[in-house]
């Protein structure tokens, strides 16, 4: 189970990369960018394209430690009820995050949710010290 919620965040982070990928193509057989214009990452794209391609940016973020500890626990067996729990939580704020990201992207709220997102997974990683420090 514990393996689902890391699932659900790779799905996620995929379908931001699709997206992104079919904007950035559009933008650019469109006409609306011109290669020469982005071919060093100048941020010479449409809104809705930088929008997108921003929120896909952020899933290869901070989840990169998500995966991290949840293939550490799973590999460990450090992956009990609470761990599972807090794995959910953490991906639950970072599909909410994606979504305000890709529709209202209001900062505050964005930020908000990607800063309860960050302590769900400090405290799963300090959870996760203890236990291998410990042995328990």
């Amino acid at each position: 189970m514990v393996l689902l919620p890391l699932f659900v965040e790779v799905i996620l982070t995929f379908a931001l990369l699709f997206w992104s990928g079919g904007l950035h193509s559009r933008d650019l057989r469109a006409g609306r960018v011109k290669p020469e214009d982005i071919a060093l990452r100048e941020p010479n794209w449409p809104k809705r394209t930088t929008q997108v391609s921003n929120a896909y940016s952020n899933q290869t973020e901070l989840p990169t430690l998500f995966y991290v500890l949840t293939i550490l626990a799973y590999f460990s067996h450090h992956a009990g009820y609470l761990f599972v729990a807090l794995a959910w939580v953490f991906v639950i704020f970072r599909v909410l995050h994606a979504c305000v990201h890709v529709t209202s992207n209001i900062p505050n709220l964005r930020g908000l949710l990607f800063g309860l997102g960050s302590v769900v997974l400090a405290v799963m990683w300090v959870i996760f010290i203890v236990q291998e420090l410990t042995g328990t």
